[in-house]
Formats: structure tokens, C-alpha cells, sequence
């Protein structure tokens, strides 16, 4: 197949997984607030993590269509492009990014210690013929999400008792009652045909994406993971990209980064955890000489930049230009 044909498929897979994304998390949004989910309880499991449903739904498709180097792949990539690109690009258009104290009490430690834990489990102990991630790792994983999501969830339950205690009066309760009811959006047919419409383009970018990738690697002589760490993580985080770059816009730090951090917690115990229940995981050369490496330092830059709680213009070009670097060692340019 024509280069420049699979070149076209590859950008309408990542439209339609960016689409599909845009529409499922709206959708859900909804049909959350309908069912009477707290505002809180729906940014955890649905807006945290609508952007990441791309490399979720990628790393899936490519463990059924026998790419399963992909997976790994893809998720290293994109927390690197998440820290290194998305941060750099925010910063600049930002100005001067504020890190909210809230982030840097849980979510920064777990960030660490997913990437720790990832490292584990890459590193080839003795007697390892193959760098890859078995399955009771993939369960681990998934089981640590579960967990982290849980305490977040109950102790936002803890605090919400703890707010409605303090609450001074009756007409103070009934004003809150009063807000809620107001703001909850009526159900309508279009929202639950999004929804499925969004999963549909999900399911469907994901499989042509990751044909168009295997396609395109095999003309060219090019590891499926090179053009995975790079191409395909660029792609399934353009939705990071742009929601990062709005919040930064409208002065909303903690949303811009708060997107990233939940992202990069989520691709590493989910997007590697989920596809890792259906088939090991093998990690090709690229990934695990370049793209391991860059993954910690990006981690490391980005938690050193969280404990000073300001993000500058400065560290966002260098944050980018670090990123330059990383794709040219991924390609053997330099």
C-alpha cells in the first residue's frame, strides 16, 4: 500500500480517536450528572481520565491485532510527551505555571512511584531471555489503580461529611440543594447516541491506527515501536495537548496540570495494565534503551519542578527541547 495512503489513515485514526474521545467524555459527563454522580466523583472517572481513553483503547487494539510491542510503546511515549511536550507548550502559553498544593500531596508521589514501579518491572532480572511485562505485573497494576481511585473517591466522601457539618444553618443546606437540582442537565437522545458514537470512533481509530503503524513499519524497515513512542503517543495526546493549552490560557493551573498528572498515572498502571490481562507485553530496543531513560529523567524533572510549585518559560523551552532530543536519539539522527 501507497506510503502516503497509510500516512492519511494514520491522521484520520488519530482524528477519530480524538473525536471519539471528545464525544464519549461529554456524553458521560451527562449521563453522570443525570444518574446524580457528585461533580468530584465524575472528574475522577470520567473527565480524568476521557483524555487517556485514546492510548487506552490503542494499547487494546494492538494486543488483538498481534502488535503487542505497541502497547508499552505507546504508553512511555506518551507520558514523555506528556511532561516534556504538553508541559513545555503549556508553560510558554501559560506564562508561568502554579502547582496546587492538592497535586503535590498524592497525586505527585504516585506519579513517582508508578514510574518506579514500571521500571521494576521493565528491568531485566537474571535469567530474563526478553524485557517484557507478564501478566500477573499487568494485574498488579490495574489493582494498584484500583486502589489509588478508591482512596480518592472516599476521601472525597470524607470530606463532603466533613463540610456538611459545618454547614451554619437550614437555609444554607437548602441554597446547596437548591444549586444542585438547578445545575442537573436533562438526559437527552443525542447524549446516549454520542456515547456509543464516541466508543464506535475509539474502537474504530484505535484498529486502523494501529494497522496504518505495522503497514507503515514494515515499508520502511522501521521498528513498530519507534514510530509507537513517537508518532502514535503524539497522536493520542493531542487531547492532553489541547485541554492543557485551554485551562493554561484561562489561567487554570491546576486543571492544566492536574490533566497531565492524572493522564501519566493512568497510562502507567492502565493503559499498560488492561491490554497486559489479555497477552505479555514485550518492549522492542527503542523503547526500552531510549524511551525508559527519558521517561525517568522526564518524571524526575517534573517532580523536582512540582516540589518548587512554579513552572517558568524557561524550564518549558527546556522541557521542549529536551523533547527535540528524545526524537532524534529514537531515530538514530544523532
Amino acid at each position: 500500500m501507497n506510503t502516503l495512503i497509510l500516512i492519511f489513515i494514520f491522521t484520520i485514526s488519530i482524528v477519530g480517536l480524538t473525536k471519539g474521545a471528545d464525544w464519549f467524555l461529554e456524553s458521560a459527563e451527562k449521563v453522570g450528572f443525570f444518574l446524580g454522580l457528585s461533580p468530584f466523583i465524575i472528574g475522577v472517572t470520567v473527565v480524568s481520565l476521557g483524555t487517556s481513553f485514546p492510548e487506552l483503547f490503542t494499547g487494546i487494539m494492538a494486543v488483538l491485532q498481534n502488535a503487542p510491542e505497541i502497547v508499552a510503546a505507546n504508553a512511555i511515549g506518551s507520558n514523555i510527551a506528556n511532561i516534556l511536550l504538553v508541559v513545555g507548550v503549556t508553560a510558554l502559553v501559560g506564562g508561568k505555571l502554579v502547582v496546587p498544593k492538592s497535586l503535590i500531596d498524592l497525586d505527585l508521589p504516585l506519579l513517582a512511584g508508578g514510574t518506579a514501579l514500571l521500571f521494576v518491572m521493565i528491568y531485566p532480572f537474571a535469567g530474563d531471555s526478553e524485557i517484557m511485562i507478564i501478566r500477573p505485573e499487568s494485574i498488579a497494576l490495574v489493582f494498584g489503580y484500583v486502589v489509588y481511585l478508591t482512596y480518592v473517591i472516599f476521601n472525597d466522601f470524607d470530606s463532603s461529611e466533613e463540610d456538611s457539618k459545618n454547614l451554619s444553618s437550614q437555609k444554607t443546606k437548602k441554597q446547596i440543594k437548591k444549586r444542585k437540582d438547578k445545575t442537573k442537565p436533562e438526559l437527552k437522545i443525542v447524549d446516549i447516541v454520542l456515547l456509543f458514537m464516541g466508543v464506535f470512533l475509539l474502537a474504530f481509530g484505535s484498529r486502523y491506527l494501529i494497522e496504518s503503524v505495522v503497514l507503515l513499519s514494515e515499508i520502511h524497515q522501521i521498528a513498530v515501536g519507534a514510530i509507537a513512542i513517537i508518532a502514535v503517543a503524539i497522536g493520542t495526546t493531542l487531547p492532553e495537548l489541547f485541554v492543557s493549552v485551554k485551562a493554561a490560557r484561562e489561567g487554570n493551573s491546576e486543571l492544566a496540570l492536574g490533566n497531565i498528572f492524572g493522564s501519566n498515572i493512568f497510562n502507567s498502571f492502565m493503559v499498560i495494565g488492561i491490554p497486559g490481562l489479555i497477552s505479555d507485553l514485550p518492549l522492542d530496543s527503542e523503547t526500552y534503551r531510549v524511551g525508559v531513560p527519558f521517561l525517568i529523567l522526564a518524571t524526575a524533572l517534573f517532580v523536582i519542578s512540582g516540589i518548587s510549585r512554579k513552572i517558568h518559560v524557561s524550564e518549558g523551552i527546556f522541557y521542549l527541547l529536551l523533547y527535540a532530543l528524545f526524537i532524534i536519539k529514537v531515530f538514530g539522527l544523532f
